[in-house]
């Protein structure tokens, strides 16, 4: 996996400007920024006049939910004692590379804000675990799956917008492929596979797809049989898991005008305990695969 950023020591340290994603730098930045002001024992109403601003918004800085300006960091760099030379430019390096575009900017009129931060979150993860009950999980669709899902069934009305969606998943799931690659752990209930997306050949496909993409080391998936469909679960949610301190787990659930991103350490735990319940319920790796395997000779 490509590593965000460490600090190299527990005051704050000098921040890696030359890996991980922005949305990842950025949110690493805002935590040592955070820790060098708590070591100076400075408010976030003091930090947040010094330039020019609320408490409110240094609060947002130092979670990464904002672009930074290189000359806010380096006035609280000064305020917060930060002298040497070298170290205020690898800050400001990482200011420069945490508001440099991903490579899903081409792509934001489509994508609300709240899922622009998901996709920029993905690109530093080291393990994903998800669960669904509606459709085959987004890094696993084909791309007439994935047509059929963001065309709402209606093949009619799939235009420049539609294929862009798609473009974009596809995208998105070259980071199974790349050197590194996360986990990606995916259960889903039984209910999906028999759910005809896009019709007989492209859910074919589809099993396909999961079969092949199931062969490789850091992919596993489980299927919950419909006599524990709804058990362990309401909804569908992801969990993420990064290596980097500063980059707390989250929980991610997403619903019609927006998106949760939960991080609490209870909420965590919650989570996680349904995701070991999930894998208990459902079949195991190898019985998934040879429910596949049946369910495409019967097609």
């Amino acid at each position: 996996m490509a590593t965000v950023g460490s600090p190299d020591s527990a005051d704050g340290g000098q921040a890696d400007a030359h890996s991980g994603g922005p949305t990842a730098r950025r949110i690493v930045l805002g935590a040592q920024l955070r820790r060098l002001r708590e070591a100076a024992e400075i408010s976030r109403a003091d930090a947040g006049y010094s330039i020019r601003a609320s408490g409110s918004k240094i609060s947002r800085i130092e979670l990464g939910r904002v672009s930074f300006k290189e000359r806010d960091v380096s006035d609280l760099l000064t305020m917060y004692g930060v002298t040497d030379a070298g170290e205020r430019e690898g800050f400001l390096d990482m200011v420069k590379r945490s508001n440099e575009p991903g490579w899903w900017h081409r792509y934001t009129d489509l994508m609300p804000e709240w899922f622009q931060d998901y996709v920029g979150l993905e690109e530093s993860v080291s393990r994903i675990q998800t669960y669904e009950l509606q459709f085959v999980p987004g890094l696993m669709q084909t791309e007439d799956y994935a047509r059929a899902v963001a065309g709402h069934g209606r093949p009619e009305l799939a235009g420049e917008d539609v294929q862009r969606r798609v473009a974009l998943r596809m995208h998105r799931q070259k980071l199974l492929a790349r050197p590194g690659a996360p986990r990606l752990w995916a259960v889903i209930d039984e209910s999906v596979l028999h759910r005809p997306i896009g019709g007989r050949q492209v859910m074919r496909a589809q099993i396909e797809q999961l079969l092949e993409i199931t062969k490789l080391p850091h992919v596993t998936l489980q299927v919950v049989p419909y006599r524990l469909s709804g058990y362990a679960a309401e909804g569908a949610f992801s969990l993420l898991r990064f290596t980097e301190s500063e980059l707390p787990d989250l929980v991610y659930i997403e619903h019609l005008s927006g998106a949760l991103y939960l991080e609490k350490p209870e909420e965590i735990e919650l989570y996680s305990r349904v995701l070991d319940r999930l894998a208990v319920d459902a079949e195991t790796p190898e019985q998934t695969r040879q429910l596949l395997t049946k369910m495409r000779a019967e097609f």
